[in-house]
This record gives structure tokens, sequence and C-alpha cells, in this order.
């Protein structure tokens, strides 16, 4: 039997940061500021600031206050989307969000975690999509490699760790199809 060597984690492997460090430091200090911060900042101000950083945004997007994004410029906003409170999207990989999207409360999206098959903790990161009018339902967990299909509804509290079919309403631990959205 193997144990987790924490010793030999190198949290540079498996990652690509996708930026330079000042860039890095530079977004999160910005971060703290216009986008942790209870605020409620124009959502003018913070869709420049976004598109600043390298962000692909489109238009009338409503970002709540305490939205933490990791890597603005891993990240590619549909046009209406909603953003709510507490979102964390931890995008070590890309993270597509099409058209017309909610993101309810305290939702996270998490493009990366550790092999625990591998002693040395490895990173093992996939991108997440979430495809037009798909709402995902407040402090539910969007894992790495999902894809939600188009009009589909992912309940509260959800754990959604495979991709989801097109016009479904989806809920649990895992996350299943429940019925349709749309009769």
């Amino acid at each position: 039997m193997n144990a987790v060597n924490l010793q030999s984690f190198d949290p540079s492997r498996g990652v690509d940061r996708g930026a330079s460090r000042l860039k890095e430091s530079l977004w999160y200090l910005t971060k703290c500021l216009f986008f942790l911060s209870s605020i409620p900042w124009p959502n003018q101000l913070q869709l420049f600031i976004l598109r600043s950083f390298g962000a692909k945004v489109g238009r009338g997007i409503n970002i709540k206050p305490r939205v933490n994004i990791h890597f603005p410029w891993k990240l590619t906003l549909g046009n209406d989307c909603w953003l709510g409170e507490e979102l964390f999207i931890l995008n070590f990989e890309p993270v597509v969000i099409g058209d017309d999207c909610c993101l309810s409360q305290r939702v996270f999206l998490c493009c990366g975690n550790h092999n625990f098959r591998d002693s040395t903790f490895t990173f093992r990161n996939e991108p997440i999509e979430l495809k037009r009018g798909v709402w995902i339902g407040a402090q539910s967990f969007v894992g790495p490699g999902v894809t939600v299909d188009a009009e589909t509804v992912v309940t509260a509290g959800s754990v959604v760790t495979m991709s989801l079919p097109a016009n479904q309403i989806c809920r649990g631990n895992p996350a299943v199809a429940v019925g349709l959205r749309w009769k």
C-alpha cells in the first residue's frame, strides 16, 4: 500500500497557470477588491476588469458580490448570464459558460483535483462547459471534465461528476436526470 507523500508534492506540476506570476498577483489583488468584496461594484466595471485580464465576456452579465474567479484568462462567459453570490470558479482549465446561464449562490465549478492514486499528489485537471440555458442551483458542485448540455437544470445541493444531457432536471449526489425541464 502506497501512502501520500506530501513532501514530494510539486504544485507547479500538472497545472498550466496560463499567465505570468506578475499577472496572477495583480489579478489576486484586483479580485480581492472588486470581486470578493461584499460591495456591489457596477457590473460594467467588473466586466471591464475581467476583459482586461483576458476573460472572454458577453453582454448582459450580472455579477453578484463575493464571486471568486481563479484565472479569468481561462474563462468564457456568454451573453445574459447570472453569477450568484459566493460563486467559486476554480478554473485551472478553461471554463465555458454559454448564453442565458444562471449559477446560483455558492455554486462551485472545480476544474481540478488531485490524483488519489499517485503518492506524489499530482493534479488531474479538466475543463468544464455549461451550454446555453443551464441553471445550476445553489450550493451545487460541478467537477472536472463535466459538460452540462443545453437547457438543463441542476437542483440545489447537487454534485455533478459526470456530463449531463440536454433539457433535463438533474439532482442528487451524484446528480442524475429525474425528468424533462421543458415538455
